[in-house]
């Protein structure tokens, strides 16, 4: 493993809302641009029509870069995105679980944590948290976090407009929030994949939008020595790690991959003095401990506010 510099511009700047509550729309630069180009482009053919090429010219370049910033998982330009954990994290690392839960799976991924003391983030489907309710109430008993991987996990999700979006979006808060005890902070879009209507819909449900660092691409690739090697390249303080336990691809033994991948990246983890921690205890450590805290967890949340964090 080596070291790697500072990551000036992969976390969010502070907000003063409190965890979980809604918070004020801000447009990004990227977003501005494209609303100040397309009233350009509008002024424009109303002043000089023969300017049309150039206009359309303008709109199309500009929705394409939408497109191209909503294909890119780990892009900020439409707005706030978690790549990284916040400085004040320290050493810690964070390790990410999406698709499940899966009742194969899930629990012996739960069984591993233990026995490294490691703390985990599990992006959870509303609908197979339906399914497999106990799975859920496992992960919060075990001390991890649950948080919105959308309810139906739809692979067009990124085509959606802000009404099916929210729709979809809060769907999952309902359930999640029912089944787990706890209302999600975090939301991880289908695959990554988004578009510029996203982050309205995320303010007003008082989450925010979390990718990753790396990921291991543990549902396509079946040899587990790969994956682990795509997740320790370069891990460095501050990482967000991605795996699944939904959809896992399986060795030629047929067990999932992962089941492999996670003993070997937590042993080097432990090595490197990387702790891992939940995305909800990077927000608000004080409240946040995995396993104390003698009130509500989601009470106290309410009325702690965001650590700061430097973009």
């Amino acid at each position: 493993m080596t070291s790697t510099p500072p990551r000036p511009n992969v976390t969010p700047r502070a907000t003063p809302a409190a965890p979980g509550t809604a918070r004020r729309w801000r447009p990004s630069p990227f977003i501005k641009s494209a609303a100040v180009l397309h009233a350009g482009a509008a002024a424009a053919l109303v002043l000089q029509p023969a300017l049309w090429p150039w206009a359309v010219g303008g709109v199309v370049a500009s929705h394409l870069g939408a497109t191209a910033a909503g294909l890119w998982p780990r892009s900020a330009l439409l707005g706030l995105n978690w790549t990284a954990l916040p400085p004040s994290a320290g050493r810690q690392i964070a390790l990410t679980i999406d698709d499940g839960p899966n009742p194969e799976v899930t629990p012996r991924i739960l069984d591993i944590l233990d026995r490294y003391e490691a703390r985990a983030t599990f992006f959870c489907i509303g609908d197979a948290a339906r399914r497999h309710p106990r799975c859920v109430e496992e992960i919060v008993a075990r001390g991890h976090a649950v948080e919105n991987h959308s309810q139906q996990h739809r692979h067009h999700f990124s085509l959606l407009g802000p009404a099916a979006l929210e729709r979809e979006i809060d769907a999952a808060q309902q359930t999640l929030s029912e089944i787990g005890g706890m209302r999600p902070l975090f939301f991880r879009a289908p695959a990554g994949l988004r578009n510029p209507f996203l982050e309205p819909v995320l303010c007003r449900l008082g989450l925010h939008l979390a990718s990753w660092t790396r990921r291991g691409f543990d549902t396509r690739t079946r040899d587990a020595a790969v994956v682990t090697r795509r997740l320790l390249r370069g891990l460095a303080p501050r990482d967000i790690l991605l795996v699944h336990d939904g959809n896992p691809a399986r060795d030629a033994r047929n067990q999932p991959v992962v089941l492999d991948v996670l003993p070997a990246v937590l042993e080097a983890a432990r090595a490197a003095n990387l702790p891992c921690t939940t995305l909800r205890a990077a927000i608000a450590p004080d409240v946040c401990n995995d396993r104390e805290g003698s009130e509500g967890r989601e009470g106290a949340e309410a009325r702690t506010p965001f650590a700061t964090m430097d973009r």
